[in-house]
């Protein structure tokens, strides 16, 4: 008799242990929210060879490259890139952008920016700028909810420094850093 109590007890507790299991689906939702900022980036050719072409003391020429990343914001927003040389030629006997040798002497340039891909106007510098080891100057301005490319886009400096016959032969470097910023 024993036996026969146990194995309803037992068939009991299976199917309360089964009737217990849910059939079909069940679903949950989140919200995912994101905040998009202003964002800029730059890349900058490495380096920039000027060379004389032409005429006796001709001025040397070069460009420089760049390719930027920008968004500005939708009110208000705005952005720039500008450019400075941080470290003048060197070594002594060559040109120079902060005493340069004559007067007149200048480490001087020209801007193309290519607009925002996206949306917005990019408006290139006034050409030509002289360029300064004590204060940045422009490269480009950007306006409001301006919006590149995701590849970025094109700009490019072209430089001009005048070839003053008092230069000593030799090599010569400068180094100009490139800044941007969005807001």
């Amino acid at each position: 008799m024993k036996k026969t109590l146990y194995l309803p007890a037992a068939v009991l507790l299976l199917t309360a242990t089964m009737a217990s299991a849910q059939a079909g689906t069940t679903t949950g939702t989140t919200t995912v929210n994101v905040t998009v900022g202003a964002e800029a980036a730059l890349t900058v050719g490495a380096t920039t060879n000027l060379t004389a072409t032409g005429t006796n003391f001709s001025s040397y020429t070069g460009t420089t490259s760049l390719t930027y990343f920008i968004r500005t914001t939708q009110s208000g927003g705005s952005g720039f890139i500008k450019l400075q040389v941080t470290t003048d030629f060197a070594p002594a006997g060559g040109p120079s952008v902060a005493t340069p040798p004559t007067t007149g002497d200048a480490l001087n340039y020209s801007c193309t920016v290519a607009n925002p891909g996206n949306n917005g106007t990019a408006t290139a510098c006034t050409s030509p700028t002289t360029s300064s080891t004590t204060a940045q100057t422009s490269v480009a301005t950007f306006g409001t909810d301006n919006r590149s490319l995701i590849g970025g886009n094109s700009a490019s400096v072209a430089w001009t420094l005048t070839n003053d016959p008092k230069y000593k032969t030799g090599a010569y470097s400068a180094v100009v850093t490139f800044t941007i910023s969005a807001s």
